[in-house]
């Protein structure tokens, strides 16, 4: 090989390795993560969801005298929540449900069959319970959560995790809160996003 040649080729892969080596850097996160050694971190950030006007229900209700409650015992059923936070269920009527967990709104529904029902169980999980993750990731989407709890990296590993060519120091959440809009940049490459008020999603936040 002429040594012009050569030299151009050993130029060639000394700018690939370079840009590989740039943009794993750029992809890497949490690089200031200091390691506990086993010692567990108290996670101080998390808010359970409290559940809002124009929320969807699904509520199971089981019971030892299932006749007693119709044809809806042992189904899930879909309630929405009026403008006032309140749900409409047959035999105790409307039942005020904003601001409350879903694990509070199960012990409240259960109190409340407890003159009609023996022994009834209830479960409550969020129906429309989503997150959009939009931008330079794998799989830009709308994705309804399962449960009441995501985290930002879970809803960024859902949609399939950023791309090479992703800004990982430039991620924005945008929420709306009580009627206003709020724009939270993070940075990935952080390992403070882990004790960010914002690290826990909630419904219809954007990525």
């Amino acid at each position: 090989m002429k040594p012009i040649h050569c030299l151009m080729l050993c130029l060639l892969v000394y700018g690939l390795t370079l840009t590989s080596c740039n943009s794993y850097k750029k992809t890497l996160y949490f690089q200031d993560l200091k390691y506990s050694n086993g010692t567990p971190e108290a996670i101080n950030n998390y808010k359970p969801l409290t559940i809002q006007p124009a929320d969807i229900l699904n509520i199971s209700i089981s019971s030892l005298n299932p006749k007693a409650y119709n044809d809806s015992i042992g189904r899930v059923v879909g309630y929405s929540v009026d403008v006032d936070g309140n749900i409409k269920l047959p035999l105790v009527g409307k039942v005020k449900v904003s601001q409350q967990t879903t694990s509070q709104v199960e012990d409240l529904i259960q109190n409340k069959l407890q003159p009609f029902l023996k022994n009834a169980e209830v479960i409550v999980h969020m129906k429309n319970f989503s997150i959009s993750v939009l931008g330079d990731v794998g799989r830009p989407n709308v994705y309804q959560v399962v449960g009441d709890r995501i985290t930002m990296t879970e809803a960024i590993a859902l949609a399939g995790d950023l791309n090479v060519t992703a800004q990982t120091k430039n991620v924005l959440l945008v929420r709306e809160v009580d009627g206003k809009r709020e724009y939270i940049p993070f940075d990935l490459t952080s390992a403070k996003l882990f004790n960010s008020p914002y690290f826990y999603l909630k419904h219809n936040d954007m990525i």
